[in-house]
């Protein structure tokens, strides 16, 4: 099957972005193309139509591409969840969890079978696969085990092309020093390098270029400029080069989202960040909460143990006082459940047996299970306005019930016509929900912030705009143009 192999000297060097460029520029030239990650690591993840799990920045790929996400499309995504574990999703589904020392004998022959059969179901359905490796493929210790990088790339025999981050100093040296690590038939394979993230003067760097394809023979087919636009990335280091990159201007609303240690899907905060009136701060527990005009506690893949850490480092305390000084909190999947009375998990399958107090700001219960729900929704809001259609995703392993005894039911309301799926206080200034992708939703956001404008005396935002799905056609149409701009990909479509 034809194929590119996109792989990196680093993590973060920008496989996933520039990968994500191509799906767009090839599908835009009028080829079937689908991304293609053989083994991710990460807690930000997408479920497809069939209830599967794949990491988001999957989903984002195949959607650059034009097509539906699958679960083929990443066949093994780990989700770490703390004590050198991981949850171990394969083709979609939940099969356990392990220790990273265990990982590769328990699950290397079922994983390399797994992206075999990946590959060949993808292979018959498209006319290009563009694949994505993780890390280095160049980890001497691990290459032997290593089922996402050049092993992949062997099987397909694809067309290489070797990534390097040189915002961040040492390109030629990785660039050099990845080569001579890899195998000859692996080496054989790279025929070009993509210098990314480049900031100055071109010109400054053509002698670099030209002693790099001297010294290695291989060509350098790219260099791509240091890009603002901000895609799903798949682990909370992210979040730190995201802040600091952050040029807006004077904002009217300040929104504080809590860095939780497993922060899980935080792209769910993207169309926030969109909209230009809008400020979104992360925070870590141990900062001062300060007086955003709303904070809002996200998903994690360990809602225990982020709750207890919470309480242990003060900022729980501060989330209850800001909500009785008529506060807005939003809680979203661990987040929610963090604002009910109780986390049960008797089975300790996030690790630690036992329950635990919740920031009771919510009257629900819940019970942490082996069963995991994953499944898109469709459904019509409640709250902030009547009838909003409102589309998302669930992804949880807890079970919350609402706790009826003692509980005034006028001071909670359902927050759409599924009341499993959240609820919000009879003052609209407590929010939880389990849908991942609230905020895509245009009109349902802008009916969100507006509750928080009112509250600052600002007009309101029209909320008939369209949902964040076609802002995310605009970026990734941008992207593409500017990367097919700087990078040559006849080499690897001849």
């Amino acid at each position: 099957m034809k194929s590119i192999m996109v792989v990196g000297t680093t993590s973060h060097a920008g496989k996933s972005l520039l990968t994500t460029a191509i799906c767009r520029i090839l599908s835009r030239r009028g080829w079937r193309v689908a991304p293609f990650k053989g083994q991710n690591m990460a807690l930000n993840a997408y479920v497809t139509a069939s209830g599967g799990e794949i990491g988001y920045a999957q989903a984002v790929q195949a959607w650059a591409a034009g097509v539906v996400p699958w679960v083929e499309m990443n066949p093994i995504l780990l989700k770490p969840q703390g004590d050198m574990t991981s949850q171990v999703i394969i083709k979609g589904r939940s099969v356990g969890k392990v220790s990273a020392s265990d990982y590769y004998e328990q699950y290397f022959e079922l994983g390399w079978r797994t992206i075999e059969e990946s590959l060949q179901h993808l292979g018959t359905e498209f006319d290009l696969l563009v694949c994505e490796g993780a890390g280095s493929p160049a980890e001497i210790n691990l290459k032997h085990r290593d089922l996402t990088n050049m092993r992949v790339a062997k099987y397909l025999n694809a067309p290489t092309m070797l990534v390097v981050d040189i915002d961040r100093g040492g390109a030629f040296a990785h660039v050099v020093g990845t080569l001579e690590l890899l195998e000859p038939d692996e080496r054989a394979l790279i025929k070009g390098v993509v210098i990314n993230k480049f900031r100055g003067q071109r010109s400054l760097l053509d002698s670099g270029i030209k002693w790099l394809e001297e010294r290695t023979g291989i060509p350098v087919i790219g260099v791509i400029p240091y890009l603002q636009e901000m895609f799903p990335a798949e682990d909370s280091l992210d979040l730190l080069e995201r802040q600091s990159s952050s040029n807006k201007a004077q904002t009217d609303l300040n929104i504080a989202v809590i860095r939780l240690p497993r922060i899980a899907n935080f792209t769910d905060f993207d169309p926030l960040e969109s909209e230009s009136t809008v400020s979104v701060k992360y925070l870590s527990p141990k900062q001062d909460l300060g007086h955003p005009d709303a904070v809002i506690i996200p998903g994690t893949k360990t809602t225990i143990a982020d709750l207890l850490l919470l309480q242990k480092s003060g900022m729980a305390e501060a989330i209850q006082n800001y909500a009785a000084s008529g506060g807005t909190v939003l809680g979203i999947c661990g987040g929610y459940q963090m604002l009910g009375q109780i986390i049960a998990d008797p089975e300790g399958i996030e690790g630690q047996a036992g329950r635990f107090q919740g920031l009771n700001l919510l009257p629900i219960r819940t019970v942490i299970t082996g069963q995991k729900i994953a499944r898109q929704r469709q459904v019509s809001s409640n709250y902030p306005q009547q009838g909003l259609p409102v589309n998302g995703f669930e992804i949880h392993q807890g079970r919350s019930r609402i706790e009826q005894q003692g509980i005034d039911p006028q001071s909670y309301h359902a927050l759409f016509d599924d009341i499993n799926l959240g609820l919000v206080d009879s003052c609209q200034s407590v929010w939880g929900s389990y849908l991942h992708g609230l905020f895509d939703n245009g009109p349902w956001r802008r009916a969100w912030l507006n509750r928080l404008r009112q509250q600052r005396g600002l007009k309101s935002l029209p909320t008939g705009v369209a949902n964040y799905r076609e802002q995310r056609e605009q970026i990734l149409d941008s992207l593409a143009t500017e990367v097919e701009s700087h990078l040559d990909l006849s080499l690897f479509l001849s």
